[in-house]
């Protein structure tokens, strides 16, 4: 399945892309694959969607059945990204670690500079248009695309307050790129 998804990210995105794996105690490697576009670097796990999301009170969960989800992250070639592919690595590893569940409007937060020398330290996830989900055989579920946009503190407490869309429309206001790495942050009102 491992090699389906990155197969389906690389028709996607029509390149080879360079390939980092990043390993987490007692859990199977993340690998992060790392596509140079025109103006932007996408970045999208493989081994998120191994095995099915399940909530941790469930102390029997189907092996098969269930969420799967791989992450990607799209920025703007203005800066260098030093560390974003551990990052990412770290919220793929999260369904696996912490028991979460990634779905739109999810909140990660790492609480950590997401990249060296960034501002953003979470995660605001909502489905990757550019990626179509990945059929896979019967019984299992097919492999979702979320995208994860790196986002501020304040941010992050913002949407705990308000909502995702709520900060999506302060963005729109503020004539804001979310994907431009030297951004500041908005501070809706």
């Amino acid at each position: 399945m491992i090699e389906q998804v990155a197969e389906h990210l690389t028709g996607t995105f029509g390149s080879d892309p360079q390939r980092a794996s990043v390993t987490f105690l007692g859990v199977e490697p993340i690998d992060v694959l790392r596509f140079v576009r025109q103006r932007d670097v996408v970045f999208a796990t493989v081994g998120c969607a191994r095995h099915p999301m399940h909530d941790p009170s469930d102390f029997a969960p189907d092996p098969q059945r269930g969420p799967r989800a791989e992450v990607t992250v799209t920025m703007r070639a203005t800066a260098g990204l030093q560390g974003l592919h551990k990052s990412l690595a770290t919220l793929a590893a999260a369904p696996s670690i912490e028991g979460l569940i990634l779905a739109e409007d999810s909140l990660v937060d790492l609480q950590a500079p997401l990249w060296v020398g960034a501002i953003c330290t979470a995660f605001l996830l909502e489905s990757d248009p550019d990626v179509a989900n990945l059929e896979l055989a019967d019984p299992y579920d097919p492999v979702q695309f979320l995208r994860a946009i790196p986002i501020t503190a304040n941010e992050a407490a913002w949407v705990r307050l308000k909502g995702a869309g709520a900060l999506r429309e302060a963005w729109a206001e503020a004539g804001t790129d979310p994907t431009d790495p030297q951004r500041t942050a908005v501070t809706p009102a």
